[in-house]
């Protein structure tokens, strides 16, 4: 199984699940109740450590090339995500609630007969996700100004086991988690409706994501001077490796030759792209407010700007360290939907279904923005100072 890849075993975990749940017996659907329940629960207990092993490492590297060229980029990677996911929302705001459906189905949402777990495994996380992120900005940075390196190594292990982690026990898992999702869902008498809105929702965000790739490219023609569809053009073999890969990290090669193509000084691009590969996630911010806002719809729960704006602007921060796997960036956004939005457990594996079912797109995306980001730091910086170039050659 794991040679197909996880969307092909997510896809066929949701089918399983659906057709199973149309002839499973109360005994089995609680069965895989028991083994959701169990999985959460280990989630929930992962979610802290996902942040401070990934955070941490990620601040500090940031940190130790702080710099002039350094502050310019990271402010403008994150105002590119933060608008991403606030045109998400709007868009999501004003659209979603005629293509979900009325109070009828809100209610099948909310009514239906509910299956119970036998038991449960009760793994509290070892601190809440805001002291989390905290700690890990605190380490991160201490780390990134001080002489030693011990606290550094350290946390690339930690950083390491986590991963090693999610590789190998909650990504396997992850397709099983989501076959008892959608039985359970079948057995509830939900998945007409989960499903229909599901596909609607994919479509209005693979519209956003070229939305937001014109008008990136739109504003970064205006500080290049040059056509915007003939740089995004250039900029295809980037987009299309990265559907291929779902890694940014892994179409740094493309990207990175491709913004040079498109004019970008290869001193500013070597700095920038792999920069912008870890840190600007328009794309993957403008998938998870997407999804989130559907299903807070869907369960008639509160999704207000207010709300959304503290959403968005924590996610933006957390997922600069998404581990570098095919849906890394919900796994390290979790514990913000649940602290921040009110996420149940329901609720969490819907969103990575939705999210892993369009992974290709989202990172597309990011590393297709990074050659506009890097055109736009091209502009304001026409030269680099000898600091700044050796620091390139680090990259």
């Amino acid at each position: 199984m794991k040679r197909i890849g996880l969307l092909p075993r997510i896809a066929i975990a949701i089918l399983i699940g659906i057709l199973l749940g149309f002839v499973a017996p109360m005994w089995l659907a609680q069965i895989f109740a028991t083994f959701n329940a169990v999985f959460s629960q280990f989630l929930g207990f992962m979610i802290p450590m996902i942040i401070v092993g990934f955070v941490t490492p990620a601040i500090a590297d940031i940190g130790s090339r702080a710099g002039k060229l350094l502050v310019v980029t990271a402010v403008i990677a994150y105002l590119a995500t933060f608008f991403a996911g606030f045109l998400s929302y709007v868009t999501g705001t004003l659209s979603f609630p005629s293509l979900i459906g009325g109070e009828e189905n809100i209610a099948l949402v909310e009514d239906g007969a509910k299956v119970l777990p036998y038991f449960t495994v009760e793994m509290p996380p070892l601190m809440a996700v805001m002291t989390a992120l905290v700690l890990a900005f605190m380490l991160g940075l201490g780390i990134a100004f001080s002489s030693g390196n011990a606290l550094r190594n350290g946390f690339t292990e930690f950083r390491n086991i986590v991963s090693k982690t999610i590789d190998t026990a909650i990504i396997p898992l992850l397709p099983i988690y989501i076959l008892g999702i959608f039985l359970i869902m079948t057995v509830e008498g939900q998945v007409g409706m989960i499903l229909k809105c599901f596909i609607k929702i994919i479509i209005v965000i693979f519209i956003l994501h070229v939305f937001i790739l014109v008008l990136q490219y739109c504003i970064a023609a205006i500080f290049a001077k040059k056509n915007p569809f003939k740089m995004l053009r250039t900029m295809l073999p980037a987009y299309f490796t990265a559907l291929g890969t779902q890694s940014s990290a892994a179409t740094i090669p493309v990207t990175l030759r491709q913004a040079i193509q498109m004019g970008v000084r290869e001193d500013i691009a070597g700095f920038v792209i792999p920069l912008c590969a870890t840190i600007h996630m328009s794309g993957s911010t403008l998938k998870i407010v997407a999804c989130a806002l559907a299903l807070l719809i869907m369960h008639n729960q509160p999704h207000d700007l207010g709300l959304f704006c503290h959403f968005i602007g924590m996610l933006g921060i957390t997922i600069i360290a998404a581990p570098g796997i095919p849906g890394g960036a919900i796994m390290a956004s979790i514990g913000l939907l649940q602290s921040i939005l009110g996420f149940d457990d329901q609720m969490v594996a819907l969103m990575i279904a939705l999210y892993i079912a369009m992974d290709s797109f989202g990172t597309a995306c990011n590393v297709t923005g990074d050659g506009a980001l890097a055109a736009i730091i091209n502009r304001l910086f026409p030269t680099t100072t000898t600091t700044s170039q050796s620091k390139n050659s680090e990259l």
